[in-house]
């Protein structure tokens, strides 16, 4: 990969189409919105198109990415163009700070955590993934490029929970079987959704992955899918209302 000042991925070269294919589960949502507390002000860092963001409340989006801000539904209002790692605003200026499924991507995730800490008077809320736990999806047997990729973009939990500070619970989150935001595991029940391509460019870490090991990957998938070896092997989670992977919610309290 490039080496980019906003990240590890190019968004303006690989985000389109991000609005509709990684939209806001409602059911996700109600946790991470639950986890806001009472905040009224509320600064969402590396906010992509604007997935989880409450509407009743007062949001202020950072997104260093032009496709992705280009792509925000005109309600939620534009972004600041701005990286996490400087955030434009004084001390405790927001009564909460939320970062979802972002910090992975972030030039120094460290630096950007403290930012967040620093303009949040209140909670920090980060939706993120548990390298430990990505092998628990299916997906893993098939191409295990992904999840060592993912493993190395990833922060570990506890790292993030310490760089916050103060007091911090971690939260792990069920995935709905028809869960509408389409980050990997959303598919653990629907494994034909990654025969297409738009799905796969939708999800970031499969730019990390050569072509050669996603073509064999996705042909075997269509193969096992077509004669009836997945079924065998992971039908009943077709049957399985939720799925409880990696997805993790960390909210941090000052100390």
């Amino acid at each position: 990969m490039n080496a980019r000042t906003a990240g590890d991925f190019d968004y303006d070269a690989g985000g389109g189409g991000y609005a509709a294919a990684r939209r806001t589960d409602p059911r996700i949502a109600a946790l991470v919105h639950a986890a806001l507390g009472e905040a009224r002000t509320v600064l969402n860092v590396g906010a992509g198109a604007g997935s989880y963001e409450p509407q009743d409340r007062d949001v202020t989006a950072v997104e260093p990415s032009a496709s992705m801000r280009s792509q925000r539904p005109a309600h939620l209002g534009p972004a600041i163009d701005a990286t996490a790692e400087h955030l434009p605003f004084a001390d405790a200026s927001y009564d909460a700070a939320m970062a979802m499924v972002t910090v992975h991507q972030w030039a120094d995730t460290d630096q950007g955590l403290r930012e967040m800490r620093r303009v949040s008077r209140g909670p920090v809320v980060v939706l993120t993934f548990d390298g430990d736990a990505l092998d628990l999806l299916w997906l893993a047997g098939y191409v295990p490029e992904l999840i060592a990729a993912e493993r190395r973009r990833y922060p570990a939990i506890q790292h993030i929970r310490d760089v916050l500070g103060g007091t911090s619970t971690v939260t792990p989150v069920a995935v709905p079987a028809d869960c509408v935001d389409g980050f990997t595991e959303a598919f653990f029940a629907r494994p034909e959704r990654f025969l297409d391509p738009a799905v796969r460019q939708s999800q970031s870490a499969w730019g990390f992955v050569e072509e050669a090991a996603i073509e064999r990957a996705v042909a075997q998938l269509r193969a096992d899918l077509d004669s009836g070896a997945w079924d065998r092997r992971y039908g009943a989670l077709r049957r399985q209302p939720e799925f409880t992977g990696s997805l993790r919610l960390i909210t941090a309290r000052p100390g």
